[in-house]
């Protein structure tokens, strides 16, 4: 009878650790704010006699993993991680959802959802000293004009194969979209006007008729011995410059005009991902306070979570009157008061636990 009860409690035991594990990994109705999400991740393996569906899905975690690293990392740092183990990726894993299978003239496909941890990611970049970015998706206009300097003229819409080839083969993993100026004859002419003085003329003008804070104006030199390409990439009042030189000069050649976009939009994506960099070696400690309500309290964790300079918050205590947290932050305490600001909170500061107002 002993052996019988212990059996039936073995057997409960591991039925309930299986339904832990299904509810872990499968579950799609909730996602922690504190996850980044990768979608849309395609395997397919031909369905052999040594099919095996877990390598399969390592191949999918892999595919994902350096999917996120695409978007929240500079290309200059990606090579400091291209021998990371599967059992690494495995362990910044929150869960995974297998949004389709299925089988074609015997191939097997599957479509899966991966969510990784911010915190261990995080964690995981420090370690290789690499900042990461918080992955912000913004438009910019883009106007490319192509000076052959040998003939003393602009190309800018016709026969600018920059212009137009330059929104083909577009990748997922690009935080920037491209907004392409209208064929405007007004602006044509203004462009044209200022022939001599290109590289100093600001396209303000222009520029104003798109209602665009952000803009890449990209000039490319040509003359026998190659491209010279002068990028003024300007973001709100900021204005940075962007020189990069190229050893070929035909415009026609599809390979080489491919080649060149490729580079640049690498160039303008690492800028971005600058602009939004997080320095996870910077742990500022916040303690704060919020008045008992269910609803604020929720509301406010739940923003909390959606701030990716927040490293990690948790409750320290609380009593009958309020919450105390303590939140660590990945930057200045007045860049979270900025953050939080936008989000319609303020804050008492005078003393060493601030009170949310």
């Amino acid at each position: 009878m002993f052996n019988k009860k212990k059996n039936n409690l073995k057997f409960l035991y591991i039925f309930f650790i299986i339904l832990s594990l299904n509810i872990f990994f499968f579950s799609t109705e909730k996602i922690d704010a504190k996850s980044f999400v990768i979608e849309n991740i395609d395997i397919s393996r031909p369905f052999e006699i040594n099919f095996n569906k877990t390598e399969v899905m390592d191949e999918g975690f892999e595919k994902a993993f350096f999917e996120l690293i695409s978007v929240i990392v500079n290309s200059s740092d990606k090579k400091k991680i291209n021998k990371i183990k599967l059992n690494e990726i495995k362990g910044m894993i929150e869960s995974f959802t297998i949004k389709e299978e299925k089988f074609i003239n015997k191939i097997y496909y599957v479509n899966l959802g991966v969510s990784f941890n911010k915190k261990r990611v995080f964690h995981f970049l420090e370690k290789k000293n690499i900042f990461p970015s918080v992955p912000i998706k913004k438009r910019f206009l883009f106007i490319p004009i192509i000076i052959d300097e040998r003939k003393k003229d602009l190309l800018i819409f016709d026969n600018n194969h920059v212009f137009n080839k330059w929104n083909d083969n577009l990748k997922k993993t690009h935080l920037i979209e491209y907004i392409l100026p209208t064929e405007d004859l007004e602006d044509l002419n203004q462009i044209k006007k200022n022939y001599e003085n290109i590289e100093e003329y600001d396209f303000n003008e222009i520029i104003s008729k798109y209602n665009l804070n952000h803009s890449i104006i990209t000039l490319i030199f040509m003359n026998d011995k190659g491209l010279r390409v002068l990028s003024k990439i300007s973001n709100g009042n900021n204005v940075i410059l962007n020189n990069q030189l190229y050893f070929y000069n035909d415009i026609t050649n599809d390979e080489q005009v491919y080649s060149l976009i490729n580079d640049l939009k690498l160039v303008y994506e690492d800028y971005w991902k600058r602009i939004n960099q997080i320095n996870t070696s910077i742990k500022f400690p916040l303690s704060i306070k919020i008045s008992n309500n269910n609803k604020r309290i929720e509301t406010f964790e739940k923003n909390l979570g959606d701030i990716d300079l927040i490293y990690d918050f948790y409750i320290s205590r609380f009593n009958k009157d309020f919450t105390y947290y303590q939140i660590i932050f990945n930057d200045s305490p007045n860049i979270f008061l900025e953050i939080m600001k936008e989000k319609n909170y303020n804050f008492d500061t005078q003393n060493k636990i601030w009170s949310l107002n």
